[in-house]
């Protein structure tokens, strides 16, 4: 009883019960018909909202004020940088994949610069620099038909075990990001900062260089992102990571993850990601029109930030 009352404590576990009373509901709907394949479809999607929101997470658990909003734009711009590297060719895959990340490091790089030489919120530097990347990518990428080379797309689509093989390494990614959350100089530097910033900076935490490396980590797992997408669904496209700006927010906070700073929880990350993939796909079990289904995911996701979000770190 202790044990179960100490899990229930955790807010990350909130995710994982909201998207089980999800599944819950679909199946019922279906009178068990394809309850399996909806947990199998789920992990597939999740697997995109889990990378860009552990890069959003690092970001958010900088303190109050910080968010990546170019992350939309940024893989948007890195998909169409893999695929044309790539020129559909098996050869050029990791060339291609290193160009992704290359593409997303340096718009991550470039956000901080941003906020540090122009003094600005993060939230006004990095929309702004969401507009410029999208021009650029509108203007590089636009009418680009260049389909992933066909092993890079099998690849991403491939299954072991009926288990989505990206999901085993997204889960190895959420892993390693605890990992460095809480076992690394560079991840306690982070939590110190969103905690009490003048206080980690008078304790010697290289604040500067600490949040450079988050927003460049933020970028950089948004570019892969960007590859991953595009060889999951056979091509690049410019408006490819639109739905991953409120994705990449909500799945972060729904997870656990204090707003405030400070605080951060990994495997909630993981179980707000299937519960959103899951809330989708049950409103449209249910044959719910475009518009009442982003109204009632918005609804819905308010609510749980609201009751699932953490408690605020002290300033």
């Amino acid at each position: 009883m202790v044990q179960v009352k100490a899990l229930l404590a955790k807010p990350w576990i909130w995710s994982f019960v909201g998207a089980f009373l999800v599944w819950i509901a679909a199946v019922a709907f279906t009178r068990g018909h394809g309850g399996g394949g909806m947990i199998i479809a789920a992990l597939s999607l999740a697997v995109f909202m889990v990378i860009v929101g552990i890069g959003q997470m690092f970001v958010i658990t900088l303190g109050p004020g910080n968010v990546d909003l170019s992350l939309p734009a940024n893989i948007g711009l890195a998909s169409a940088v893999a695929m044309k590297v790539m020129d559909g060719n098996d050869s050029m895959v990791a060339i291609g994949l290193l160009a992704a990340l290359a593409c997303g490091f340096a718009i991550g790089a470039a956000n901080y610069l941003l906020i540090w030489a122009l003094r600005i919120p993060p939230i006004i530097a990095t929309l702004s620099a969401a507009f410029i990347i999208q021009s650029i990518d509108i203007s590089y990428g636009r009418g680009l038909q260049i389909k992933p080379p066909p092993g890079f797309a099998d690849f991403a689509n491939l299954r072991y075990f009926g288990i989505p093989v990206l999901a085993m390494l997204a889960v190895l990614l959420a892993i390693a990001a605890g990992i460095v959350l809480n076992r690394t100089v560079y991840g306690r530097s982070v939590l110190a900062i969103g905690q009490n910033l003048r206080a980690a900076r008078l304790a010697g935490v290289k604040v500067q260089r600490t949040s450079f490396l988050t927003y460049a980590l933020a970028g950089t797992l948004g570019g892969i992102d960007g590859a991953l997408l595009a060889a999951y669904f056979r091509g690049a496209n410019v408006d490819i990571g639109n739905e991953y700006l409120l994705a990449s927010i909500a799945v972060v906070v729904i997870g656990g993850t204090s707003v405030a700073g400070g605080k951060a929880n990994v495997p909630g990350v993981w179980g707000a990601a299937l519960f959103l993939v899951l809330l989708l796909t049950m409103l449209n079990t249910f044959g719910v029109s475009v518009g009442i289904r982003l109204v009632l995911t918005g609804l819905i996701i308010v609510g749980v930030i609201t009751a699932a979000g953490g408690p605020k770190a002290e300033r």
